[in-house]
Order: structure tokens, then C-alpha cells, then sequence
């Protein structure tokens, strides 16, 4: 399977109608989530600003999504030198670059409205901001570094070593005091929400996923296509001798 779409031809036919799809589904998914958020009800304990969470939640899963997808595709580039392993990561760094700004800012809004501050210094907060900062300096190795090959090898440890700052992400509320609450639907054991807080929440995390895959396969697009361009032959210059 990791051999199989190594091929940027085959690529190349494989996410010209899967594209489309992914857009289409991402819209749709969206809007019906939008919807579904404004429809659900206030919280009895946050009243309105619950809505942030259909914002801010899905937002925080797509961020360590992408960065674990950046790792993993790393790790392949790193190992069987997979072609368009690295096309793959570049093209994730910066739609999960935007949903960890986002995860970010929408937290910050919770915060003020449900702790009284914008920001503290608490586990999970420093962490994420430690993500967005390692997504800014996996995209920096890409444009200092003028040496491809060597760009690649960097990144690809970068994002790596990198990678041990998402288990810390999820698990900081158990481990340190933390304002954030506990994990209420991605561990086991988790208390779960409410029905009408659920569906939203679920609708807007896919939505979010296929926006991101989308993302994604329209920048591998955009690269294979531009790589095949560069590829080509100049078209060779020719003279035309006129009589006088």
C-alpha cells in the first residue's frame, strides 16, 4: 500500500476525484455542523459559550491529527525514502499550523468567559502553544534549508522528536493541575456529554477531518504537478533565418 501510490501519475488520477469528494463532503459536514451548534441548547454551567466547543474541540483533535500525520509520514520518507512521503508532511504542516492557532484563540475566548483570563500558564495550554511553535519551525526548515535532500532529513527528525509533545498534550490534565477539565469522549471511561452536545461536537470533528484531507490533497496537488512542470524539457529554441 505505501508503494502503491508512490507513483505521482497514479497519484495524480487517485486525487482528481477524490478531491473533489473531500471538498464537497468537508461543505456539507460544515454546514450541517454549523447548524447543529446553533440549534443545540445553552449548557445549564456555560450557558451560550458551550458554542466555542464545537469550534475549539475539533480544532484541537485536528491539530495533534495532523502533527501525528506530519510524524508518520516523516517516519516513512525517513526510512523507505517513500517519494511523496515528505510532499505529504509539507502538506499538512500548514492547515495544522491554522488549527492549532485556532485551538488556540477559541480556548483563550472559553477561557476568559469561563475562568475570567485569556491565557494561563497550565499544562495543556503550554503545550499546544509548544505545537504551534514546532509547526513553525518544521515550516522554516523547509524554506532556509536550500538543499532538498537535506531539508527532507531535517524536517523529517524535526517532526520525529517533535512528535513527544502529543501524548503530553493529551495527558497534561492528568498529569499537572490543570484549568482544563477532564477528557469528557476520547478516553475510555469518560463521562461523555449529552445527545444534543455530542452530535454537534462529532458533526463539526468530521467536518474538520475532511477539511483538513482536503487541505491536504489539494497541496499534494499543487506540488506533484508543480515538480512534474519543473521536470521538463525546456522547449528548445529555434531561429528563423528570413531572406532579405
Amino acid at each position: 500500500m505505501l508503494t502503491r501510490f508512490a507513483n505521482p501519475q497514479r497519484f495524480i488520477r487517485l486525487a482528481s476525484w477524490l478531491a473533489p469528494v473531500l471538498g464537497i463532503s468537508a461543505g456539507v459536514a460544515l454546514a450541517l455542523g454549523i447548524w447543529q451548534s446553533f440549534a443545540s441548547p445553552p449548557d445549564a454551567e456555560h450557558g451560550e459559550t458551550v458554542r466555542i466547543m464545537y469550534v475549539h474541540v475539533p480544532a484541537a483533535w485536528s491539530a495533534m491529527a495532523a502533527y501525528t500525520g506530519i510524524a508518520v509520514a516523516s517516519l516513512i520518507s525517513f526510512v523507505w525514502r517513500h517519494p511523496l512521503a515528505d510532499i505529504g508532511a509539507r502538506s499538512l504542516a500548514l492547515p495544522g499550523a491554522a488549527m492549532t492557532a485556532l485551538s488556540l484563540v477559541t480556548g483563550s475566548l472559553w477561557g476568559k468567559a469561563d475562568w475570567g483570563t485569556y491565557w494561563q500558564w497550565d499544562g495543556r495550554m503550554t503545550s499546544v502553544l509548544i505545537l504551534l511553535f514546532i509547526y513553525i519551525g518544521y515550516m522554516a526548515i523547509w524554506q532556509v534549508v536550500d538543499d532538498r535532500k537535506r531539508a527532507a532529513r531535517l524536517a523529517a527528525i524535526t517532526a520525529m522528536i517533535g512528535w513527544i509533545n502529543i501524548p503530553i498534550i493529551k495527558f497534561s490534565v492528568d498529569w499537572w493541575n490543570s484549568l482544563h477539565q477532564d477528557a469528557t469522549v476520547s478516553s475510555p471511561g469518560a463521562p461523555g456529554l449529552p445527545p444534543e452536545f455530542l452530535a454537534p461536537l462529532m458533526t463539526m470533528a468530521l467536518a474538520y477531518t475532511l477539511l483538513l484531507a482536503w487541505f491536504v490533497m489539494r497541496g499534494m496537488q499543487a506540488e506533484v504537478a508543480a515538480m512534474r512542470r519543473a521536470r521538463r524539457p525546456a522547449p528548445v529554441a529555434t531561429a528563423t533565418i528570413e531572406a532579405i
